[in-house]
């Protein structure tokens, strides 16, 4: 697993929600924050979305965007609206929405376990607006295109496409974000050969006994070399961050396997079933048991007895 996908896959619960919705004439709907992430796709026509927190976004026919946050928004034709929102739940009643009209929307979410966010995650804008332009994002309007024709039609063995689609739509939005951007931690931490090669290193080994001198090689460079580079762009140092991760990674396999806690500590890296339920009840607030017993009586754990500190980002020491 690269970095991207473990960040993903620790958080991602189950397939995507989603509706396709075909309107005319002029409406607006609301959508309420969601513990998770909504996305929107642009089949046909225009429209606007603007956040709760007042970020107004016009889109445009292939235009994608992703709410990684949650943040409640509303949608609206493009001539306005924005203030008379009906409830999405109440739109089909109130504003009969069709399969096909002037505008056509994808409209989805993706369940996420908030209560461990991986900070390229947390990072991510509230909304990332992917616009669709000749040339640029090739797999995510490849994706795209593909939705449009699966949902055009029942055929056979959509009901596995669809929901694969959608989550490779969601790769796809992370990734062109990380191309794009100009100001994310984490898109400069991988593409940084030193830190990403010990980040790689981690993630595809996490129970091997590492050390700093160990990464180091690893990574081609000396101990301080990188102790200054990873801590300065992930903002911990090697060690803690191996530490954070093995838990978030323990953390997953308790939700989605039956192995025994003995066997979790020897995958993440642990010599003890004590070891690692100490290391986990200082990081989740509980005890792995109760964690478990949690995520498989009703979904994901309650914020207020769960929830994982971010990690906090240090200053970066001086060259």
């Amino acid at each position: 697993m690269d970095v991207v996908s473990d960040a993903i896959s620790a958080v991602h619960l189950g397939h995507p929600l989603f509706d396709r919705v075909g309107i005319d004439g002029s409406w607006s709907v609301r959508l309420d924050p969601y513990d998770g992430a909504g996305f929107h796709v642009v089949l046909k026509g225009a429209c606007r979305l603007r956040t709760d927190n007042g970020t107004d976004v016009s889109l445009n026919v292939g235009d994608a965007v992703l709410l990684p946050h949650g943040t409640g928004h509303v949608l609206a034709d493009s001539l306005g609206g924005l203030e008379h929102a009906v409830p999405f739940e109440q739109w089909p009643a109130t504003a009969e929405p069709r399969r096909r009209g002037a505008t056509e929307l994808l409209c989805g979410k993706y369940r996420l376990d908030c209560s461990r966010m991986h900070p390229l995650m947390t990072e991510l804008p509230e909304v990332v607006h992917l616009p669709s332009r000749v040339g640029t994002h090739l797999e995510l309007r490849a994706a795209i295109d593909l939705l449009a024709v699966e949902l055009d039609e029942v055929r056979p063995g959509s009901s596995i496409a669809l929901p694969h689609l959608l989550d490779l739509l969601l790769v796809y939005m992370i990734r062109a974000w990380m191309s794009q951007t100009t100001s994310g931690a984490w898109p400069s931490a991988l593409g940084d050969p030193v830190t990403a090669a010990a980040l790689r290193a981690m993630h595809a080994r996490p129970a091997a006994p590492w050390t700093i001198d160990r990464l180091a090689a690893e990574a081609g460079v000396s101990r301080p070399t990188l102790a200054r580079r990873f801590t300065a762009l992930v903002g911990r140092p090697p060690m803690a961050y191996l530490t954070w991760w093995r838990v978030i990674k323990a953390a997953s396999l308790l939700r989605d396997t039956k192995d025994t806690l003995a066997a979790i500590a020897e995958r993440v890296g642990y010599s003890s079933p004590y070891a690692l339920s100490h290391a986990f009840e200082r990081e989740f607030g509980t005890t792995p048991g109760r964690y478990r017993e949690l995520v498989r009586s009703g979904g994901s754990p309650t914020p207020a007895e769960t929830r994982s500190r971010p990690m906090p980002r240090k200053a970066a020491p001086r060259p």
